[in-house]
């Protein structure tokens, strides 16, 4: 399969490492400071053979002698399909960093970012090959998490973006694809408001900062495990999306005012949601999943039940 090169081997360059030699690729692991490099491939074996331990790796030995540590940059990129780059999260590092690796890599090659919050057009825009860059955005852990927010910069090929959707499809990853560049992408747009309400709650007193744990925990956690909050919400009114919006939608929209006072559970918003949505809205769908959604939550409460209470 294609040769991978991963470009800073710190916590996220180690389990993208990890990610790709699991799955067959060739990975060549570069890092500034040679020894940083050597570490991780020694962790990166560790975590391979933990991996395996719960049937999630076949051969670790295998996966881990795919990887080499690169002597250098030139021999990091060369040959390499994709560039996964994760170096600091500064827009001055990665400017530097992409515009070496755009002289360096091969013209085919994707070049990747796994910044967090920076997009893709403010390291890409002056580069020759700003055409094949993107933001690959990972979760930490990202070797147990496997969402990638894939988000292009308004230059970038979509072929490009394609072929990267692709490859990490291959690596046992689940890509989404962002249709317009937004700071912070998918994910930590949604946990900032998770998050910001968590502290507001504890803040004014309402409940501890335990308390609020618990209700991920053991509530929305546990509820959005096997679907995400559209699912959820389809499943909580017999009309599904648009008759749940109609029901609570004025509440939810209370606690969460916008600005200029827009609705996000209008019926615009609404409409676009069910142009693009799978299914049809009826009874027989909503049981349906109803029931599988219960037998897989019954089966993750088991296992919950069955593991030992996480160290203290």
């Amino acid at each position: 399969m294609s040769k991978i090169a991963i470009v800073g081997s710190g916590l996220i360059g180690r389990a993208w490492a990890t990610i790709f030699a699991s799955h067959g690729f060739t990975v060549s692991l570069y890092d500034l400071k040679p020894e940083a490099a050597n570490a991780a491939r020694i962790h990166i074996g560790k975590n391979l053979k933990e991996l395996a331990g719960h049937g999630l790796v076949d051969d670790p030995a295998g996966s881990l002698k795919r990887i080499t540590v690169a002597a250098g940059l030139t021999d990091a990129l060369k040959g390499a399909a994709l560039v996964q780059e994760n170096g600091p999260e500064t827009i001055e590092a990665k400017q530097a960093l992409f515009a070496e690796m755009d002289e360096l890599a091969p013209a085919g090659a994707i070049l990747a970012s796994s910044t967090s919050f920076i997009t893709a057009s403010r390291f890409s825009e002056k580069l020759k090959g700003r055409a094949r860059c993107l933001v690959a955005h990972p979760v930490n852990p990202p070797h147990l998490v496997p969402i990638v927010e894939l988000a292009p910069a308004p230059w970038t090929d979509a072929k490009v973006v394609e072929k990267a959707k692709k490859l990490y499809e291959k690596a046992g990853q689940v890509p989404i694809i962002l249709r317009q560049e937004k700071a912070g992408f998918v994910l930590n747009r949604l946990q900032a408001v998770l998050l910001a309400e968590a502290f507001r709650l504890v803040g004014e007193g309402v409940a501890s900062a335990e308390d609020v744990d618990k209700t991920i925990r053991d509530g929305l956690g546990l509820r959005w495990s096997f679907m995400g909050p559209f699912e959820t919400i389809e499943l909580n009114a017999p009309g599904g999306i648009p008759d749940y919006c109609a029901r609570y939608g004025a509440s939810l929209a209370q606690m969460q005012p916008q600005p200029g006072g827009a609705d996000p559970f209008g019926a615009d918003t609404v409409t676009k949601v069910m142009s693009e949505w799978p299914g049809t809205q009826t009874p027989e769908r909503v049981a349906a999943l109803s029931r599988w959604r219960d037998s897989r939550l019954a089966a993750l409460q088991a296992h919950k039940r069955a593991s030992k209470r996480k160290p203290a």
